[in-house]
């Protein structure tokens, strides 16, 4: 059965509303970003949703009040050592036993469907139940040859083993003639304005020492450092800041340029507010590495090495670029599942994409 319950009955007509698990893998912020973009527009749908998380200790999770009484699992997880993976510590300090228990013991029998954000436990729960699933996420682009030497049939198989779905929709900043969606993320929070000399950085992984002695030496310019602290601190043009979505997107809309690694979903909200883009990706991780080498491909960011490259002065003296539209992803997806899924993914991108130039039309009109 395709509907999970009745929400009501009248005498003339019955109003079926669809159940979902969703489940969102935590190890990063732009997959739980996405969730609450999609969160309100499913709940606009009308369909039911409870969520699933994986991949963070529930303790380091935060402003998660967008999705009520969620679940968390332990699922999977990279461990960082600095801004580069370790990949002994990744392989020996995930649980492959707890997941597939995790998998096992994950009852879907009262769902219709389940979305996931390349979340792996109710990814392979829904394949191994037979229940229909729709993964939505930044990583399915890769199942498609890409511009890049990352995205080769290693990384598809990879993609496709760690979190399997019955429709696998990928996101990018291009859709390289492929069936590829724009960016899902939330519009712009606060206004977009510019203060001269006023950049983000967010390098969670990254030793904050030795970013502040980096970006130290250059004193005309503010530095808005987003970093594991419990207060504010003020070291002269370093302005450390406490983990906070509201002020880092306030921070973000007012700033001149962003430092940060190659995460798709704060590349993705940085151009959307048409803020220049210095990016380290994170070394190990393919989908960063890929993320770089794209964003140098299509002229929208500046890739380097470390904070000691020369690259950096230079890219604190450009100018400010233009801002990136993207359409509204989120209400056409909640509308097209709760649906059921009928019009074809092709469609379904070159509908998204015709919406995303006329969004740039009218983006530049307004300008």
């Amino acid at each position: 059965m395709y509907y999970a319950y009745f929400e009501s009955v009248l005498p003339d007509r019955i109003i079926l509303k669809m159940k979902v698990l969703y489940g969102v893998q935590a190890t990063g912020n732009g997959h739980i970003t996405r969730a609450r973009v999609m969160a309100p527009a499913l709940q606009q749908a009308g369909v039911d949703v409870d969520f699933l998380f994986s991949g963070r200790e529930p303790g380091k999770l935060f402003n998660m009040e967008p999705f009520g009484d969620y679940r968390c699992r332990r699922g999977l997880t990279f461990y960082m050592d600095g801004s580069r993976v370790d990949q002994w510590k990744t392989v020996t300090r995930n649980a492959p036993f707890r997941l597939l228990r995790d998998i096992f013991s994950l009852d879907l029998s009262s769902y219709d469907l389940v979305i996931t954000d390349f979340e792996p436990v109710s990814a392979w729960a829904a394949k191994l139940q037979g229940v229909p699933s729709v993964g939505i996420a930044h990583q399915y682009a890769f199942l498609h040859p890409l511009p890049d030497s990352k995205s080769d049939f290693l990384l598809r198989n990879q993609v496709r083993l760690f979190a399997p779905a019955t429709k696998m929709l990928g996101l990018h900043w291009h859709h390289f003639d492929k069936q590829i969606f724009p960016p899902l993320i939330q519009a712009p929070l606060f206004e977009v304005s510019e203060i001269e000399n006023k950049i983000v950085v967010y390098l969670p992984h990254d030793d904050l020492e030795k970013i502040g002695h980096a970006l130290s030496i250059y004193p005309d310019y503010d530095f808005y450092i987003y970093a594991a602290v419990s207060e504010p601190q003020e070291l002269g043009n370093l302005h450390i800041r406490p983990f906070c979505r509201e002020g880092f997107h306030r921070d973000l809309a007012s700033c001149h340029g962003v430092i940060c690694n190659s995460g798709f979903g704060l590349l993705s909200e940085a151009m959307q507010y048409g803020k220049k883009i210095l990016s380290l990706p994170q070394k190990g991780q393919a989908e960063q590495e890929s993320n770089a080498e794209l964003l140098s491909y299509l002229g929208l960011g500046i890739v380097v090495e470390s904070l000691d490259s020369e690259q950096l002065a230079t890219w604190l003296e450009l100018p400010a670029v233009e801002k990136q539209s993207f359409p509204d992803l989120a209400t056409l997806l909640a509308e097209w599942i709760a649906s059921g899924c009928e019009t074809k993914v092709d469609e379904l991108v070159a509908t998204v994409w015709d919406d995303s130039k006329k969004t740039a039309e009218s983006s530049l009109q307004l300008q």
